[in-house]
């Protein structure tokens, strides 16, 4: 008798020590849930919203969801997209092209900012478009090495079937068809993130972001590999442009909204 009631006082012992550990375990996830979704909420609180169909210079945004593309006119029935989106099936661009009547043989490249992929997603879609990167950058976008940000560096690193045909330098001028794109090396987000101006159309990828209130951010810590390099980038680029006296109408973000304030946004930011 006394050896039963041992062990059924064992047995409830166990019992109320699995549940207490289910209940620290369901705790610490619950807490840990809450914690990620605040830094999310805090991380994207107050962007300006993307606005699908905003064209500026003879340029067209397109919302693919979190991240916009840009398309751009090169003639003859060709364009060149700014980043690829982050649906693999390019829904949004292949709509883009139809407005267009167009199909998606008549994407003659495709510049990327960065090889996170919400930027590459409908890589696969455009067969005939010439991927292109800067040389930093190409690991990252064809799957042979991770990025390096607090939350980005849990992502597996693993082929992604895209091959960068083309590597680009910071300052040269690409000529597709009647599009001139000069490529600007702002390393930070990545290792290889890169700006692009367009016909007066200063992209920025994820490098930074615009509010509400019209003021630029750097790109955000969580997913970001050196937010000090990502500001010193943008501060060197402002300052290279300015210098320049470029002709700058607009800056695009990959994640927010569109700046037509010219330069102005970027030099603010950089002279804080």
């Amino acid at each position: 008798m006394i050896a039963e009631r041992g062990a059924r006082a064992l047995e409830r012992y166990n019992a109320a020590l699995v549940k207490r550990t289910l209940k620290i375990v369901a705790l610490v996830v619950l807490l840990l849930v809450v914690a990620v979704v605040a830094l999310f909420a805090i991380t994207f609180m107050g962007r300006q919203s993307i606005t699908d169909g905003f064209e500026v210079g003879g340029i067209r945004i397109v919302a693919d969801g979190i991240v916009s593309v840009a398309v751009v006119p090169a003639g003859q029935g060709q364009v060149v997209l700014i980043d690829a989106g982050n649906d693999n099936a390019g829904q949004a661009i292949l709509a883009e092209l139809s407005r267009r009547q167009l199909g998606p043989d008549a994407v003659a490249a495709i510049f990327i900012t960065h090889g996170h992929p919400d930027h590459t997603g409908a890589i696969g879609q455009f067969r005939k478009a010439q991927v292109m990167a800067l040389e930093a950058e190409v690991g990252l976008i064809e799957g042979r090495e991770g990025a390096r940000g607090p939350l980005t560096r849990l992502f597996p690193v693993r082929p992604t079937g895209v091959k960068v045909a083309r590597t680009l330098r910071d300052s040269e001028t690409v000529t597709v068809g009647e599009a001139q794109v000069r490529v600007f090396a702002v390393p930070g987000h990545t290792a290889g993130s890169a700006a692009y101006l367009v016909n007066g159309v200063l992209f920025l990828g994820d490098a930074a972001d615009t509010n509400d209130a019209g003021e630029l951010s750097g790109s955000p810590w969580i997913f970001s590999d050196n937010q000090a390099q990502d500001r010193a980038s943008l501060v060197r680029l402002a300052q290279r442009l300015d210098g320049e006296r470029a002709d700058v109408k607009a800056l695009v973000f990959a994640h927010s909204g569109v700046r037509t304030e010219g330069l102005a946004p970027l030099t603010a930011f950089a002279t804080k």
